[in-house]
């Protein structure tokens, strides 16, 4: 069975992107932990990321370092901290989370809830400070 993330890759349920590529997708996390929380994932389905090719390791990390670069651009904070749990979704993804304190990547905090609105424009904002 498909991924919801598969899912997305597919066009089968819609997300708020950021970026693109042929083998890698960024977009919103839709229940994020702070505006601009971005889940990174290679168009594979494979659920755990030590399990991946090296060649489509590698190439996941550079395009994720792309995205926060133009993620901190885009949102303003201290850093962008980087997470992979890999337990709540059967398929290989990296949390990029804007960071202003350590509390801002705590996964047991509650998460927001912003509207449709709310995520287009964050995800307008990303995708102008990587153009």
């Amino acid at each position: 069975m498909a991924s919801i993330f598969s899912k997305i890759v597919a066009g089968e349920i819609p997300a708020y992107k950021v970026a693109e590529d042929e083998q890698f997708l960024a977009f919103l996390d839709i229940n994020p932990l702070v505006e601009g929380h971005v889940l990174v994932i290679p168009k594979q389905e494979v659920d755990y990321i030590f399990d991946l090719e090296d060649e489509t390791y590698l190439g996941l990390q550079a395009f994720a370092k792309k995205i926060a670069i133009g993620l901190k651009a885009a949102i303003p904070c201290v850093r962008v901290g980087v997470a992979v749990i890999g337990l709540e979704v059967p398929h290989v993804h990296i949390h990029l989370i804007p960071m202003n304190r350590m509390d801002d990547i705590n996964f047991s905090r509650k998460k927001l809830n912003p509207t449709k609105e709310e995520l287009q424009q964050t995800a307008d904002k990303i995708r102008r400070a990587l153009a």
